[in-house]
């Protein structure tokens, strides 16, 4: 029996801890950066925060230690929020172990490096002079409907394919299929870009607009995911599958997308600081991947009209009647240019 650590007690990190843990053939521990936030999820077993209602597995393992937490762990998930990524990984540093394998369940680019998250978390293991295997999963999969055991499909890549499928076995069940795939920079970027390009389908919910401009949207959205993701050598076939179109159609059209809700705010005429504190510390990894993404973009000399919007949006309050009006006066061109 595999032991499985889940990093990060959100939404996200609960709901895979549930799955896996329901399978009854791993041992599983649920890791939280805060004490009491530990103690809490261990004596109400249930996240009353994120998934109220959905009770945990007696076998379940709660804790706030770092140490006790990945001790003698096969595989070690980490859905921690990007924001927040490598400053909690310096507190595991000292006890990952070279026979570890690490996957990143975190949909972002970190701001200022323009990492996707396996980098991020190799960089940290280099650090320490730890070269172990580090792969992501994504895919179309909100929280709640996971932690509810309701059928969903993601994707786990690893550089080496052998590890991908090695995943594959301990993230399958029932409920949960997964996916294998050796390009991990085209199923990390899909999973990231999406959530801008959800802010931008919200905005267009939010100032009333119809299916018509949604539909363009994703649409466009994914041709601009794409012409990022091949540039910084992921494979144009990757975002037609699960980690991309997959994950965007669900984040564009959900009502369970935390940054089409924002975007809807936004579009309603709401400010952004507004809109995130009232989110009572939820995270919309959106609105901080958009400026990554654009400088990504910009280093890699790609057109991201659309996330370049998001951007004038969210950080210089650019009204998004504007932002909608302009895209459609951009010059005419050919709809597969530069696809």
């Amino acid at each position: 029996m595999n032991r499985i650590t889940v990093l990060g007690s959100g939404a996200w990190g609960t709901a895979l801890a549930l799955s896996l843990a329901s399978q009854n053939r791993h041992r599983v521990t649920l890791w939280s950066h805060q004490i009491h936030t530990a103690r809490a999820l261990s004596l109400e077993r249930e996240n009353r925060h994120y998934l109220p209602g959905i009770p945990f597995p007696d076998d379940l393992m709660v804790t706030a230690d770092e140490q006790a937490a990945i001790a003698d762990s096969d595989w070690i998930v980490s859905a921690i929020p990007s924001e927040f990524l490598r400053a909690s990984l310096a507190r595991f540093v000292p006890f990952f172990q070279p026979n570890q394998t690490l996957i990143s369940a975190t949909k972002g680019i970190e701001s200022g490096t323009g990492l996707r998250m396996s980098s991020v978390i190799r960089d940290c293991l280099l650090s320490v002079g730890l070269d172990i295997p580090v792969g992501a999963l994504s895919g179309p999969s909100f929280a709640l409907e996971v932690a509810q055991g309701q059928p969903t499909a993601i994707t786990v890549a690893f550089s080496r394919l052998d590890i991908a499928i090695r995943a594959q076995r301990e993230l399958s069940s029932d409920t949960l299929r997964a996916y294998t795939s050796d390009d991990l920079i085209g199923v990390e970027l899909g999973g990231a870009l999406k959530n801008v390009i959800a802010i931008a389908t919200g905005i267009a919910t939010g100032l009333g607009l119809g299916y018509n401009s949604t539909a363009a949207l994703i649409t466009r959205g994914i041709a601009e995911i794409t012409r990022l993701a091949v540039a910084a050598g992921g494979r144009r076939e990757t975002l037609a599958g699960l980690s991309g179109i997959g994950d965007l159609i669900l984040t564009c059209t959900g009502a369970l997308s935390r940054n089409r809700s924002v975007g809807i705010e936004l579009g309603k005429g709401k400010k952004l600081p507004e809109i995130l504190a009232a989110m009572n510390g939820k995270v919309a990894e959106g609105v901080r991947t958009t400026q990554a993404a654009i400088d990504l973009a910009h280093k890699l000399h790609i057109d991201m009209p659309i996330t370049q919007q998001m951007s004038c949006i969210l950080s210089d309050n650019k009204d998004p009647k504007l932002a909608m009006r302009e895209l459609m006066q951009r010059p005419a061109r050919h709809e597969e240019d530069q696809f």
